[in-house]
């Protein structure tokens, strides 16, 4: 029983570390790299942040009873998200040039000037500057390993959903 509660917590502060890991990385390439992120970047960010969040509540609640599956959704959901905008950026930055959409207004002036709803839209429908790569490593884009680790964060928390719960 207490294997299986030190299992769950260990996952936790794995997904939480990870996550703390993304997030460092890229205020590092901000701030340190200048690199200068668009509004998908930005939201890729922000779901990083929520699953981290997650992952940090689950660890501190360590739960032994079934919510531990309403931690798993949301796991699952928010790396669902993930996927899609870090996908849609990969597909961006896939596209031909003459492909490319063209490059929109900032992201604070979406959020000043549109509702938030269309502010999303906009948003994810991406712009040029969503569509360069100004950083590779192994020969993947920033956004690349993003989904790669958004599928990863997916899968174990789909996986976790039927994990056993540990009887009290």
């Amino acid at each position: 029983m207490q294997q299986r509660l030190q299992y769950y917590r260990t996952v936790q502060a794995l997904f939480f570390a990870a996550c703390v890991g993304l997030l460092a990385y890229a205020y590092y390439a901000q701030y340190y790299l200048y690199l200068e992120p668009c509004p998908l970047c930005i939201l890729q960010r922000a779901v990083v942040l929520l699953l981290a969040l997650n992952a940090l509540v689950a660890l501190i609640h360590a739960p032994k009873t079934r919510v531990r599956q309403i931690y798993a959704i949301n796991g699952a959901g928010l790396a669902g998200l993930g996927c899609l905008v870090a996908g849609r950026h990969v597909y961006l930055q896939s596209l031909p040039p003459d492909k490319v959409p063209e490059c929109g207004p900032g992201l604070q002036y979406l959020l000043d000037t549109l509702p938030l709803n269309q502010a999303i839209m906009k948003i994810f429908t991406g712009s040029g500057e969503c569509a360069s790569v100004d950083w590779i490593f192994i020969g993947l884009s920033m956004p690349e390993w993003v989904l790669i680790a958004m599928v990863v964060f997916c899968l174990v928390s789909v996986g976790s959903i039927w994990m056993k719960p540990i009887d009290v």
